[in-house]
């Protein structure tokens, strides 16, 4: 009986070892089936890229105002504050709702127009133009997703730049 478990007790190991080996195997040889490369996740974004994000974000913005206001139901956008409790003293975060303004508005002759504003700077779209003249309320929505695709594109990407260089201007001393 001693001498079965001393067998038992050699032999497992074995085989334990021989199917640990044969699950490795396969799980190489399903490797083996995917495209390897040594791509690397980038660890920072370029600029152009961050404030092209940060224009398409405040268009998809413009763009959900612009519906809700066609079916009347109201739109806001939810931010996180970190508020001190007046009786602790502690930190903590109140969700609170972030006012979007309409970047639309209604010309001298009285047709709609919509600037793109990127911080509190309207972008020249072209050469001494500064808005997109809209037919109706109904078409602000398909002129933003223009407005949209241009960004993405990188068509305004020049009009960014020079809107991201005033704004720093204005915080130097």
């Amino acid at each position: 009986m001693r001498r079965q478990k001393e067998v038992a007790s050699l032999v497992n190991p074995k085989l334990q070892l021989l199917k640990h080996t044969t699950e490795k195997d396969t799980q190489m040889s399903n490797l083996n089936t995917l495209k390897l490369t040594d791509a690397k996740k980038p660890t920072q974004i370029p600029q152009v890229l961050q404030r092209r994000n940060k224009l398409i974000k405040r268009i998809w913005q413009q763009a959900e105002l612009a519906r809700a206001q066609q079916t009347g139901t109201s739109f806001s956008v939810k931010k996180f504050r970190s508020v001190a409790d007046m009786e602790t003293g502690a930190r903590k975060q109140v969700e609170t709702d972030v006012r979007v303004k309409p970047w639309w508005f209604v010309t001298d002759g009285g047709k709609l127009a919509i600037s793109v504003r990127y911080g509190s700077k309207v972008l020249e779209l072209s050469k001494g133009k500064f808005a997109v003249e809209v037919g109706t309320e109904k078409d602000l929505v398909k002129v933003l997703d223009v407005i949209k695709t241009a960004v993405s594109a990188g068509e305004l990407d020049t009009a960014i730049e020079n809107a991201a260089t005033k704004l720093r201007e204005g915080f130097t001393k």
